[in-house]
Order: C-alpha cells, then structure tokens, then sequence
C-alpha cells in the first residue's frame, strides 16, 4: 500500500460505462461502453492516467457503435498490483492484452495505446499480430525508434530525464504524494493545452493515484524498463497502423512518428499542429473520427 490514506479506486459513473474484472493472469479492472455486439476496440492509457484518460474517445466511438473496453492497466487504479518490479516488462504487459481481447471473447480487436499504452500496443503488433485488427499508436514511437532516439540524441534524453529519476526506490512515490499529487497535476496542466483537462478531472485522477498501491505499481513500468529492457525488433509491424502525434509534444519528438512507420508493412503517420502529448485530450473528436476512418 502506498500510504496510510489510501482510498478506492476510481470507477465509472453510471452514464461512463460499466465495470468487470477480467482475470488475465493478473485482474485487470475493464470499462466497457457501447453495443456488446459491436467491433471491439481496446483504448490503452498511459502514465499517470487510466482508463478514465480516454473517455472523451470512448463515448463517442461507443456512440459510432463499436463495442470499447478500456481496462486499467497492470499496477494502476482498480488492477492488480504485482509487486515484483520484472512483472512489468513489456513481453507481459503486451501479453495482458493479447490474453484479455480472448477472455472476452474476441478473435481480434482494434487497438489504439497513448504514451505507455502505445509502447504496449506495439509489443501487441509485434507479438500478437493475430490480435490487432489495425494499431494506432498516440504519440509514443515503435520501440526500436525510441531506444534509438534514446541513443543518438541528446534532445531526446534531455526530455526523458525523469525516466531516471524513477529508478530511485521509494523517492518518485513520496515526491508525487506531496501537495495531494501536485507533481503530477502540475506537469499534466503545463505539458497540455489549456482545455485538456478541467478541474473536475484531477479530482478523478487523484482517486487513482490514491488507491492503494497504485503509485508503485505505475513506476514500477519504468523500472522495469530500466532492469529489463525490451529487445530490439526490427522485423515489420504486420497489423496496418496509424501514427497520430501531437507536433507539440514536450517529451517525445515528433520525427519519432514518421520513423515508426518504416517499420510498419502498412503504416501512416498524421502529425497534428496545435496538439501536445495529450492529442487524446485535447482534440477526441478529431481522434474519434480519425479512429472511425481507419477502423472501417
């Protein structure tokens, strides 16, 4: 448990979705939204959200007639909370995935990852093709791309600097506790558009960061990344996929998106001026409708 307060995790409101937990070797809390009878797709959120994070998407691709199911990932929110820093390597988080699409009963789904959920949605592709209908990778590069970014670019490393500082035990949890979570909100706010995220919303991602464990187990993927890092790939994506890239991005370079798709046998890349990071947030709409194109 992270810390003496403690609260539940969040879970949807009754006009957000519904709830079930799906026992994929770990319990992965899932919110579903739409027809059960419609194409699934899976929306993946990344670091420090939930599945809280895509619902501007999930409701209006849910008012399209596709069948989402947004879980919380692995250490985070409502999920299970491995302690073991290796339960978080990248083969295991994509294999969740491709195991939680079959428990609920689908051959394949669509498959649409931001930041954190894009590197497992790639992973996905790669080990699990048979899983992904089509990919689409919110502003986190194929992983070879990124590892050589990492490499060659001192820009690059200069905008990753916190993926050091969560190699520390113990100090990223303390440090994002302080002020009810202001670290996190605060980047959050100063990284996005002005109308990405309200006041309400933090009040909601602070019911995630306070369950208990949670901020462990969402640090603990970058640990993992740090002990265990994933192998390099570069044979092709097989599933067609979609780069989408907000240009203004403060922490991934946008180059990133066009040099993924070289690693892709059908593969395109949409750069969007006047986004950051959080494209999800700050323009679902044009997300959703892109989304609607590509999956159809």
């Amino acid at each position: 448990m992270d810390a003496a307060n403690a609260s539940p995790p969040l879970r949807p409101r009754a006009d957000e979705g519904s709830s079930t937990t799906v026992d994929v070797g770990v319990d992965l809390h899932v919110v579903r939204l739409g027809p059960q009878e419609g194409t699934p797709v899976v929306l993946l959120h990344g670091f420090p959200e939930c599945w809280y994070g895509w619902l501007p998407v999930a409701r209006r691709l849910a008012d399209d007639g596709y069948r989402v199911l947004v879980p919380d990932q692995r250490g985070y929110n409502a999920s299970e909370k491995p302690s073991a820093v290796s339960a978080y390597r990248l083969p295991t988080l994509a294999e969740d995935i491709a195991t939680l699409v079959d428990r609920l009963g689908h051959d394949a789904a669509h498959v649409v990852g931001h930041d954190w959920g894009a590197a497992v949605a790639w992973w996905l592709a790669l080990d699990h093709p048979e899983r992904v209908a089509t990919l689409t990778a919110v502003n986190v590069p194929h992983p070879t791309v990124m590892r050589r970014t990492l490499r060659r670019s001192w820009d690059q490393r200069r905008r990753s600097w916190y993926m050091a500082l969560f190699q520390v035990p113990v100090l990223p949890e303390r440090l994002a506790r302080v002020g009810d979570y202001r670290l996190f909100e605060r980047t959050m706010r100063s990284s996005s558009r002005a109308d990405a995220f309200a006041d309400a919303d933090f009040d909601r991602y602070r019911a995630a960061w306070a369950a208990p464990g949670a901020l462990t187990g969402m640090v603990n993927w970058y640990r993992a990344a740090g002990r265990h890092p994933p192998a390099v790939r570069t044979e092709p994506v097989e599933p067609p996929t979609l780069v989408c890239w907000g240009v203004d991005d403060a922490y991934l370079r946008p180059s990133m998106a066009r040099e993924s798709v070289a690693y892709c046998r059908d593969g395109r890349a949409v750069l969007v001026d006047d986004a950051t990071h959080w494209l999800h947030r700050e323009r679902p709409g044009w997300l959703a409708d892109r989304l609607d194109e590509w999956m159809a």
